[in-house]
């Protein structure tokens, strides 16, 4: 009876083989879509996870699209078409605050990584010397205008009287205009900023310098998207923040590669600059500080009515979840 059993049980085995189902296969990576207000440099730390696997490893396929406004970026995960968003707090609060069940779970640029450059013959001073100027800036109320806006508000000068002439433009073109001839002066973000500077153009102002840590850009979910998820996303970009500061010249190898008709020379130099300036942060971390001051531009705009309360708005646990796993 036994022999007989074991001849029945090999037999199923060797039919199970032969139809190719004696394991199940390997489960794919679950697909996430990151929508990216543009590209550019200082969101290094995500294309780092990308590149190097980080997010692989935490079981994600995740595709970047970029959507060119923060205001795309931020509806596309309202309207469940993007897992996740990358762009300023500011929308994000903004949308919370009208109601939309938004978080904000990792933080991506923690300095105020905005620089002010100008044509090489203006004389600058002080804010003063924007007077009779055209400033090519991105549209309203993306952080980079509105740190130039409080900029000018807080030194008394008024755009008006002054004669300042700001220029919007889509995000991320703010060097075109200047680079034409077309304004003297553009509030930039990196690479365009180490774009202008090879051609001859001059940085007059660091908002890292001046505001310290800042919550410049940070990641966007729904507050009922999978937890399982969102985990894995939040610990992966923080093995991707540590794998840079342990190893700079790889993260500036992903950068070249994400910015490939950029010259290198520039890319090294956008990534050194903030690096030294600690526009990449350390960790995922958000802290109260860095994000009251990010949100207290807003308000002294008018773009938002209050402080958002960060125990609802930050998703502290997936924080602390990939500081612990790292």
């Amino acid at each position: 009876m036994t022999s007989l059993f074991q001849r029945l049980l090999a037999g199923i085995i060797a039919a199970t083989l032969a139809i190719g189902v004696a394991a199940p296969a390997a489960a794919e990576n679950r697909k996430v879509v990151l929508s990216q207000l543009f590209q550019s440099v200082m969101f290094l730390p995500v294309y780092v996870a990308i590149d190097k696997g980080f997010f692989a490893q935490e079981g994600l396929d995740v595709r970047k699209d970029t959507s060119g406004s923060p205001n795309a970026s931020l509806s596309a995960v309202i309207a469940r078409s993007a897992d996740f968003s990358l762009h300023g707090p500011e929308w994000t609060a903004i949308a919370a605050s009208k109601g939309a069940p938004v978080q904000i779970v990792a933080g991506v640029v923690n300095r105020a990584a905005v620089w002010i450059a100008a044509r090489p013959d203006i004389d600058y001073k002080d804010p003063a010397s924007f007077s009779g100027k055209t400033v090519a800036t991105g549209m309203m109320p993306i952080a980079s205008t509105s740190l130039f806006t409080k900029l000018l508000r807080e030194s008394g000068v008024d755009p008006a009287k002054e004669h300042v002439q700001v220029m919007q433009v889509q995000a991320g073109s703010e060097l075109g205009p200047l680079l034409a001839g077309k304004a003297d002066v553009a509030v930039l973000y990196e690479p365009a900023l180490d774009q202008v500077a090879a051609k001859g153009m001059k940085v007059i102002h660091s908002f890292p310098a001046q505001y310290g840590p800042y919550l410049l850009s940070a990641i966007t979910t729904r507050r009922d998207a999978d937890p399982d998820m969102v985990q894995r996303f939040v610990t992966g970009l923080q093995h991707a923040l540590a794998f840079m500061r342990a190893n700079p010249k790889a993260a500036t190898e992903v950068a070249k590669a994400q910015f490939p008709s950029i010259e290198p020379a520039v890319i090294e130099s956008a990534v050194r600059r903030m690096l030294d300036e600690q526009v990449y942060p350390a960790s995922v971390e958000i802290s109260p500080a860095a994000l009251k001051i990010a949100m207290e531009t807003q308000i002294s705009l008018g773009n938002l009515n209050a402080q958002p309360d960060f125990e609802t708005f930050v998703g502290a646990r997936f924080i602390a979840g990939a500081l612990a796993a790292n």
